[in-house]
């Protein structure tokens, strides 16, 4: 058996047992008062209920959850925003943000207004948002106003706003400390930016990560289980524990979206056999 293949299988009993005991944080103590909280992106649920996708997160042994709107629809009614949160506390998970969420040009300052509302209504303590370079001074007012902090995600090549962790950073720069980002490391690679030293340059200003793996970092099709790619996951968190890095380490698990469990929870093993080894030294 290789190393991998034993960290996999151990991770796996773990999240056996876990899946019998009541549900625990995976808030993962490094030492020294610092922790790794691995938590789940929704977006990888998008093929399931609200109610299949609680269950299967309860499965991965972490309560922290990133609500994308498959699960809590964005023109919901407060109503049906209050029975939403009510079925995610009961299940012991913890929102710890929505999206992504978008806020293009052609959105009113009343359409903005309402997504911050149903945020706020839903317990959202952050937005994952993808703003234009003209909506996005405008969320600053919201963020102090409703205290919500949003983190810009970028998206890769693809995005003509907001491509790489540097494009962000150099617009959030002066704006108020809630305002960030938030790091996808699979779009940061595939347009040829170091994945760690952006984590770096990020600093403060570090509101969310997004943690996938590629076999070629240049190729979005490439996506696979964590740790059977090149992602460079232990020097990841090492920048992580170095920075005190204090928000969440989401899952967004784009592959195999009619069975992801299976490779979530692979992902999951290995990420937290990583920490383990990085403990130990």
């Amino acid at each position: 058996m290789t190393r991998r293949e034993w960290v996999v299988s151990a991770g796996a009993a773990g999240l056996a047992l876990e899946g019998r005991l009541a549900l625990r944080g995976q808030s993962i103590d490094m030492g020294n008062g610092l922790a790794v909280r691995l938590g789940v992106a929704s977006y990888s649920f998008r093929k399931f209920t609200r109610a299949q996708a609680i269950e299967m997160t309860k499965a991965l042994g972490t309560p922290y959850f990133n609500i994308k709107d498959f699960h809590l629809k964005l023109d919901s009614t407060m109503a049906e925003i209050d029975i939403a949160r009510q079925e995610f506390a009961s299940a012991g998970l913890v929102i710890v943000g929505g999206g992504n969420i978008s806020f293009p040009d052609s959105d009113s300052d009343v359409q903005r207004r309402a997504k911050f509302d149903y945020a706020k209504r839903a317990g959202m303590p952050l937005i994952v948002c993808a703003p234009t370079h003209n909506t996005l001074p405008r969320l600053e007012r919201l963020v102090k106003e409703f205290d919500i902090k949003i983190a810009v995600h970028n998206h890769g090549p693809e995005d003509s706003q907001f491509p790489t962790p540097q494009s962000v950073l150099e617009v959030v720069k002066g704006m108020d400390p809630r305002c960030g980002l938030c790091i996808d490391i699979g779009h940061t690679a595939r347009t040829g930016k170091d994945v760690v030293e952006s984590i770096r340059e990020a600093g403060p200003r570090l509101l969310d990560m997004h943690l996938k793996d590629l076999k070629d970092m240049r190729v979005k099709e490439s996506q696979c289980d964590v740790g059977e790619g090149r992602m460079p996951f232990p020097e990841i968190f090492r920048q992580m524990l170095k920075m005190r890095y204090a928000g969440y380490a989401n899952l967004e698990y784009e592959i195999n979206e009619n069975n992801p469990l299976p490779g979530m929870q692979k992902s999951f093993s290995y990420m937290r056999g990583v920490l383990a080894g990085i403990r130990e030294t």
